[in-house]
């Protein structure tokens, strides 16, 4: 009878060569499940709770932005809610004086709709061959149906309660907002101690100051910096308007900074302002796409070269990454989630670089790359 041999318990076994798929343990699919179920949980809470994490949101974020203006105001012997009034009340006559700007010519030009738009449909009626043979090719193919020789459609004057009810907030937001903002940044100081405290371990310590400190300076250098290149932004942009001849430049300057705050969308959406502007204020086509063009060309040269350059690399994002977050919180919020956009990548950079270091494990093959 032959005896086989057993292996003592614990043996190792030898490797093999063959290649097989990595394992998936049913914990990790259970933890993938539970973080995008929490995700999904999150997700629709902001979008439901709206009215209240949105304020809540935007003054921690704008707080954090302005508590090295609070802090630099305390050296010279001021109170900590003394230069949180000062900071909030500048920044909001700022945005009052620009609001101003834009608000005159608004009020004016509203009032004139139907007059515009009728004018608006003459200089473009050139396009009504091209629309008729669209609508055609829509009843063709099972669309709606339409007459061919239609003319142009105006948008009716229905369409500006909706829009001014989705752009600006109801009075309790802001005042949620502006109370948050100020007791936000008037409580800062204790605020991050208590949450560097909150922590028992001395290390644990450290890397919560840290993240704090890196949060404040990034957030704060990025409102001063994109706060100048979108006011010098604007005031070229009234320049161009000026040469270009079109009416209201300083208004359309100051439209032009506040909708550059918006990544991407804002300067589309100034792009077709100037465009109607043009179309309606200038004698011919030529004339009218001169200032879109000049803001075209300006718009890509600040885009491309200027705000890479004095940004640097630090604050610098994946053009990518920036345009899914703008896409989310746009869709989320609105806006102001538009506005939140860069600021919370930002945050987010922050906290995997400092919870995830560099010096985590690595894919093979990937550790040594660029």
């Amino acid at each position: 009878m032959r005896i086989i041999p057993v292996e003592p318990a614990g043996t190792p076994i030898p490797d093999s060569t063959e290649e097989r798929p990595p394992l998936i343990r049913r914990t990790e699919v259970v933890a993938f499940a539970l973080v995008a179920l929490l995700i999904i949980v999150t997700t629709g809470l902001l979008y439901v709770a709206k009215p209240f994490f949105l304020p809540i949101v935007t003054a921690f974020v704008i707080g954090t932005m302005l508590s090295p203006a609070a802090t630099f105001l305390e050296r010279w012997r001021l109170p900590r809610p003394v230069c949180a009034v000062l900071i909030v009340g500048l920044a909001l006559v700022t945005v009052g004086f620009m609001v101003a700007l834009i608000s005159v010519p608004v009020i004016e030009w509203s009032s004139r709709l139907p007059e515009l738009g009728g004018l608006l449909r003459d200089k473009l009626s050139f396009m009504e061959k091209p629309l008729g043979l669209w609508r055609q090719l829509q009843a063709s193919v099972g669309g709606s149906e339409a007459t061919p020789s239609a003319p142009i459609q105006m948008p009716q004057i229905e369409w500006m309660q909706p829009t001014l009810e989705f752009v600006s907030p109801t009075l309790t937001e802001f005042l949620l907002f502006l109370v948050t903002l100020v007791l936000f940044v008037a409580s800062w100081k204790d605020l991050r101690r208590a949450l560097v405290m909150n922590f028992g371990d001395r290390d644990a310590r450290l890397r919560t100051l840290r993240i704090l400190n890196e949060l404040e300076m990034s957030l704060g250098g990025y409102l001063l910096t994109v706060t100048t290149i979108n006011l010098c932004y604007g005031a070229a942009t009234g320049v161009v308007c000026a040469l270009a001849g079109m009416p209201n430049p300083a208004a359309l300057g100051a439209l032009a900074a506040i909708l550059n705050f918006i990544p991407i969308i804002g300067p589309s959406v100034m792009f077709i302002i100037l465009t109607l502007v043009g179309i309606v204020s200038m004698p011919t086509l030529g004339a009218a796409l001169i200032g879109p063009l000049g803001f075209a060309l300006l718009t890509f040269v600040e885009g491309h070269f200027i705000t890479p350059t004095i940004i640097g690399r630090r604050l610098e994002l994946n053009a990518l990454a920036v345009f899914i977050a703008l896409a989310f919180w746009t869709w989320l919020w609105g806006p102001m989630g538009g506005f939140l956009a860069s600021p919370l990548l930002i945050v987010g950079l922050v906290l995997k670089e400092h919870l995830m270091p560099a010096d985590a494990p690595h894919l093979p093959g990937t550790k040594d790359r660029g």
